[in-house]
C-alpha cells in the first residue's frame, strides 16, 4: 500500500514539495493529496510585489506545472480550506466537512501579514479564532481591512496596489523593512506618489546600521519616495466615497500628523499561520515547532515547512522549556531546502538531518537602489571591546576590527566586519559588485584582504568582471534562493542553455526572489560558450 501524505498549503513551498515528490508519487510508493486555500495554482510570492507595479507579468509568478502532477497522480485541491486535524485518527477536516485520511501530514501553511494596532482597524487574536469554513477568510475571518486598506501578500492585494499605481494614486507604506521599501521604491519608479512611514530613526534598522539606513532613506528620497521617520501610526481617518463606504483617508501619528492618502499598505512584518497545528494540540511559538529533521515536537507524522515551520532542537524528556528561540526565517530559500530534504527522506533517500546556513544574505530588490546585508553590524570602528559571555571586556586585541566607507552624497555606504580577519558581517549600499563579493567572503567565512580598501574597486569605473577570479570559482553560489553554484551555471550553459531565462529553466537559479539574475549574467558572459 502506498504511504498516504496530505500537504496543506499550495504556495511557492509547498508547490516544491509536491515537485520533489514526484518520482516516488509515480513509483506508486506514495499518494499525495494538497490542499490549497487559494483558488489559483502555486505562484511566486517572493515577486508579488513587482506584479503589483506592473513590472511583470501573472507568467512570470509561474514556478510549477501543476499539470504535470496531476499525471503523475497528485490530488490537488485549490480553493479549499482545512478546518481541522484529527490526529488520533490521522484526518484533517475539508471546509465541505470531508475527511482526508493521512499517514504523514506536511503543513506548509505560510504566514500572513500581521496587522498593526489602529483605531480604525480591527486586530484579530488569532490564538483564538478557529479556520474558517471558506478559504476566502483565511486571513480575515470576520474582520476584513477597511476600504483603502490592504497587505501585500496575495494576488488580489496585489490588484489593488497595481489599480492605485496605475491611477496615479497617493500610496503610504507603513513600515520600512524589506519588503516597504520595496514596493515603495518600485511604485515610485513606476509613477505613483508613495511615501514610507515607520517610527524608527533608519528603514531596515533590523538589518542596517545606523549609517547604512540613513544612506538608504537619502537615496529612496532621491528616487522619489517621501521618507517619514519617528512617526508612530495610532489610527486612521476615513472619508465616504461616492457608494457611500468608508475609505482610508489618512495616517493619524501620535505627534498629531495626519498622512494623506488613497492606499494605505501595511507592512509590518509577518506572522506564521499556526492556529490550525495549535487546535490540534501540536506545540507552537513563533511558528509549528519542529526538529531538525522537520518534525512536530507533539507528533512524529506531523511536519512543517516553509514560513510556518520554527526549527528548534527537541527539549529532552523532563527538561524545563522556556521561550524556544528564534523564528521561521521568512526567506524563500530555506523554505525550498526544507522541501527538498524533506521530499527525499519520505521518498527514503536522505539519511542526515537537514543543514541549513547559520545566516542569510537580507537584499533589497529594486532598479538604482541596491542593498545587501549580513551578520551583526552593530560594530563601530571606535569600539574598543569585545563581549565575552555576555560580559564587556576592555580588550583591544580580541575586538573585531570595523572597516567603514561613506559616500552619502552618491548614495554609497559599506561597512565590514571582522574578526581575526574572517568577515563576519557586512552592510553594503549602492555598490552590487561590492556586495557580490563580500557575499562570498561572508558565505565561506573567508579572510579579507589587509588593505581592506581594494574592494572598494569593484564598483569603480574600470572593473571588468573576470578580474575577480574568486567570484567566479565553480563553488560560488550565485542564486542563495536555490542554492546554485557557478559550476552549476557554467555546466548548463555547456549544454546550450546561453540566457538568463534558459538557467532558470535548467537550474532554478534566479526564479526566486530574482536578485542574483545579474550575477547569472556575468557568469554567463564568462563560461558561455563562444560560437
Amino acid at each position: 500500500m502506498p504511504e498516504r501524505v496530505v500537504l496543506v498549503g499550495y504556495g511557492p513551498v509547498g508547490a516544491r514539495f509536491v515537485e520533489e515528490l514526484l518520482p516516488a508519487v509515480r513509483a506508486g510508493a506514495i499518494e499525495l493529496t494538497v490542499v490549497g486555500a487559494e483558488s489559483s495554482e502555486a505562484y511566486n510570492r517572493v515577486l508579488v510585489a513587482e506584479y503589483a507595479v506592473g513590472h511583470t507579468d501573472r507568467e512570470s509568478l509561474e514556478i510549477t506545472d501543476p499539470q504535470e502532477a496531476r499525471d503523475a497522480g497528485v490530488r490537488i485541491l485549490t480553493g479549499t480550506s482545512v478546518t481541522a486535524i484529527n490526529r488520533t485518527r490521522q484526518t484533517v477536516t475539508l471546509g465541505a466537512g470531508d475527511q482526508l485520511p493521512y499517514d504523514r501530514l506536511v503543513l506548509a501553511t505560510g504566514a500572513r501579514a500581521n496587522i498593526p494596532t489602529l483605531d480604525g482597524v480591527t486586530r484579530l487574536r488569532r490564538d483564538r479564532t478557529r479556520p474558517g469554513v471558506d478559504p476566502e477568510t483565511l486571513d480575515s475571518a470576520d474582520a476584513p481591512l477597511p476600504g483603502g486598506v490592504t497587505a501585500l501578500r496575495d494576488l488580489a492585494d496585489a490588484e489593488t496596489v497595481l489599480a492605485a499605481v496605475r491611477g496615479g494614486q497617493r500610496i503610504v507604506v507603513l513600515g520600512a523593512g524589506v519588503l516597504g521599501m520595496e514596493i515603495a521604491l518600485a511604485a515610485a519608479r513606476a509613477g505613483a506618489e508613495t511615501c514610507v512611514v515607520y517610527h524608527g530613526e533608519t528603514p531596515m534598522a533590523r538589518s542596517l546600521d545606523r549609517g547604512a539606513g540613513a544612506t538608504l532613506a537619502r537615496s529612496a528620497r532621491r528616487a522619489g519616495v517621501a521618507m517619514i521617520d519617528h512617526s508612530r501610526a495610532e489610527g486612521i481617518l476615513f472619508r465616504t466615497a461616492e457608494d457611500g463606504t468608508r475609505r482610508f483617508d489618512a495616517l493619524l501619528c501620535a505627534d498629531g500628523k495626519q498622512i494623506g492618502g488613497d492606499l494605505l499598505l501595511l507592512s509590518c512584518g509577518v506572522g506564521a499561520r499556526t492556529e490550525l497545528a495549535a487546535l490540534a494540540g501540536l506545540d507552537v511559538s513563533a511558528g509549528i515547532l519542529v526538529d531538525d529533521t522537520l518534525q512536530s515536537w507533539a507528533d512524529p507524522r506531523v511536519f512543517a515547512i516553509g514560513d510556518c515551520a520554527h526549527v528548534v532542537s527537541r527539549p529532552q524528556e523532563g527538561a524545563a522549556v522556556g521561550t524556544p528561540s528564534g523564528a521561521p526565517s521568512g526567506l524563500i530559500g530555506p523554505g525550498w531546502r526544507q522541501a527538498d530534504w524533506l521530499a527525499a527522506r519520505l521518498s527514503g533517500e536522505a539519511a542526515a538531518p537537514l543543514a541549513e546556513r547559520a545566516a542569510s544574505v537580507v537584499m533589497l530588490k529594486a532598479e538604482g537602489v541596491d542593498v545587501a546585508a549580513a551578520g551583526d553590524v552593530r560594530r563601530e570602528p571606535w569600539d574598543t571591546y569585545t563581549e565575552l559571555g555576555g560580559r564587556a571586556h576592555a580588550d583591544g586585541c580580541a575586538t573585531p576590527s570595523v572597516a567603514q566607507w561613506a559616500d552619502p552624497e552618491h548614495g554609497r555606504y559599506v561597512k565590514m566586519v571582522t574578526l581575526a580577519g574572517i568577515l563576519t558581517g557586512f552592510v553594503c549600499v549602492g555598490m552590487p559588485r561590492t556586495a557580490a563579493e563580500l557575499t562570498l567572503l561572508f558565505e565561506r567565512g573567508g579572510e579579507l584582504p589587509a588593505d581592506r580598501s581594494v574592494l572598494l574597486r569593484f564598483d569603480g569605473p574600470d572593473y571588468v568582471p573576470a578580474s575577480g577570479a574568486d567570484a567566479f570559482a565553480l563553488d560560488a553560489t550565485v542564486c542563495w534562493c536555490n542554492g546554485v553554484s557557478v559550476g552549476a551555471i557554467a555546466g548548463a550553459a555547456e549544454e546550450g542553455n546561453t540566457t538568463v531565462a534558459c538557467i532558470g529553466s535548467a537550474t532554478r537559479a534566479g526564479t526566486g526572489c530574482g536578485g542574483c539574475k545579474g550575477r547569472i549574467g556575468e557568469v554567463l558572459e564568462r563560461f558561455a560558450p563562444v560560437e
